[in-house]
């Protein structure tokens, strides 16, 4: 793992084999759970397993065995977990535990129909093992091929189970008492939002806006398969609304996309269950890749990494509302040491970052506006090639440009330059950068607009600079921070 170029040193990955959409994502007795689709026999989509990782801090994660494999009814498709404290279940004995809800995907080997159900299992050892319940599946729909990913959380208001699932085109939500018998509740997505490839991986949760409690909106995810006409390829949109128990109302105009990821590599991505009302974060991490081209880039023996683990928030500017991001607080953690610059007139031509040569670092700058037509970063840069972070005021385009990233020849639809609009609050711009050995996230404002990108630079791409184009920029402050490995382990 130590010598393996592309291997991240702060991002999730499995120890081996293939990899794709985070699952089960729960919080129990001080750990997080991290569950994800799995092919333990090979680096490419495969029949699906869970596999599953343990961790006390979201950073450093312990690697357990497979949580639930294939059977009689399929293969073990994506899902969520839940805590039943209650016991509303009848699988812990008046106790406490963990119930897991997924898809079960099967495929008719003579007509090719296929068949999507909800099934559940559930774990009376902290998530070690796990018992499939003998009443599977607990809700089919034979109308919908598309059936699949059900995201179940704790209704307070109505006291009640609640399940949001994809169906094609568009989210059905149900009702239960015990997560075991289900009622067909309402449907959400017609002509509402974009529509350019199947539904999947949807989440439903409520959050404070500005921070205050007393006054909330309920946030709905929804992610878009790959569709060959899109060059952006799999991605994911939000909708903020009001929720009552049954029914999810979309408060911006039908036809209004809101997309949570303006880069490439950010899918599929929910939030944690059962983090403790003290915390009280909304905490999210998506599938770090794009079906694109996520089977054919070029990592040995693994494939695929989930984003950082990020804290969700409204925040209101305008009277807009938001959805914003910020990687979680205990990332800061892995900062060996931080490199200071303060009130530097950036020209062209000028590189006060000439002297580092890093490969896994964050970076946090704020740049007054000048003349300069465009300004920004350089990272893991040689004269083999580097890749881009920039913002161009005229336009108020913030970008990652991978177009000579390092290895980009593995698809043609991978080299490119990804934009998101960005407004500079009172003349300057906030921009922090995690940079791993096969990514770079950033975060611009409050994190109103996040790019998450891969890239694989060669071995000797550990340059970095700071440029400014047809103009000057004042960089206000810059800190780069060095970041160490986090630890891996067997359970």
């Amino acid at each position: 793992m130590i010598n393996d170029p592309y291997r991240p040193q702060f991002h999730f990955t499995p120890q081996q084999q293939w990899m794709n959409d985070p699952n089960g994502l729960v919080y129990f007795q001080g750990e997080y759970h991290l569950f994800y689709q799995y092919h333990p026999y090979g680096i490419t989509w495969g029949p699906m397993h869970w596999g599953h990782a343990i961790s006390k801090d979201l950073i450093n994660w312990d690697h357990a065995p497979i949580a639930l494999a294939p059977d009689e009814h399929g293969q073990i498709f994506s899902g969520s977990a839940v805590v039943d404290e209650k016991d509303t279940s009848g699988f812990f004995g008046g106790g406490a535990g963990i119930v897991a809800i997924f898809t079960h995907h099967s495929q008719d080997p003579e007509s090719g129909a296929v068949r999507e159900c909800q099934s559940l299992a559930y774990s009376s050892d902290s998530g070690r093992t796990w018992t499939k319940y003998s009443g599977n599946p607990v809700l089919a729909d034979s109308r919908f091929p598309d059936f699949r990913d059900p995201k179940v959380f704790w209704h307070k208001m109505t006291q009640q189970w609640v399940m949001i699932l994809a169906a094609g085109q568009t989210v059905r939500l149900y009702t239960s008492p015990n997560l075991r018998e289900w009622a067909f509740a309402s449907e959400f997505g017609e002509g509402e939002g974009a529509h350019i490839g199947v539904w999947e991986c949807p989440d439903l949760f409520e959050l404070p806006v500005d921070g205050d409690p007393a006054y909330t909106k309920w946030v709905m995810l929804v992610s878009i398969g790959n569709d060959p006409a899109y060059p952006e390829g799999s991605r994911t949109q939000y909708f903020i609304g009001q929720f009552d128990g049954t029914v999810f109302k979309n408060e911006a105009a039908p036809e209004h996309i809101q997309w949570l990821d303006a880069g490439r590599d950010n899918y599929a991505g929910v939030t944690w269950s059962g983090i403790p009302d003290e915390d009280g974060r909304r905490i999210y991490m998506g599938w770090m890749s794009n079906w694109k081209y996520a089977q054919v880039t070029p990592t040995v023996g693994w494939r695929s990494a989930m984003t950082l683990p990020r804290t969700l928030a409204l925040k209101s500017h305008n009277h807009v509302l938001r959805l914003v991001q910020q990687p979680v607080q205990e990332l800061n953690a892995l900062q060996t040491n931080t490199f200071q610059w303060d009130s530097i007139q950036v020209n062209p031509g000028t590189n006060p970052l000439s002297m580092l040569a890093l490969t896994c670092f964050k970076l946090e700058a704020v740049f007054e506006l000048g003349t300069a037509e465009e300004f920004g970063f350089k990272v893991r840069a040689s004269e083999a090639g580097e890749t881009l972070i920039g913002y161009r005021p005229g336009t108020k385009e913030l970008f990652i440009d991978r177009s000579c990233s390092g290895d980009t020849g593995f698809h043609v639809d991978f080299p490119g330059r990804h934009t998101v609009q960005v407004e500079a609050e009172d003349g300057r711009l906030y921009i922090q950068i995690w940079v791993d050995h096969s990514s770079v996230e950033v975060f611009a404002g409050e994190g109103e607009a996040v790019l998450t990108d891969l890239v694989f630079p060669q071995e000797t791409q550990q340059g970095m600079g700071i440029y400014a184009l047809e103009g000057s920029v004042q960089l206000v402050s810059l800190q780069v921070s060095p970041l160490q490995r986090v630890v891996s382990a067997q359970v």
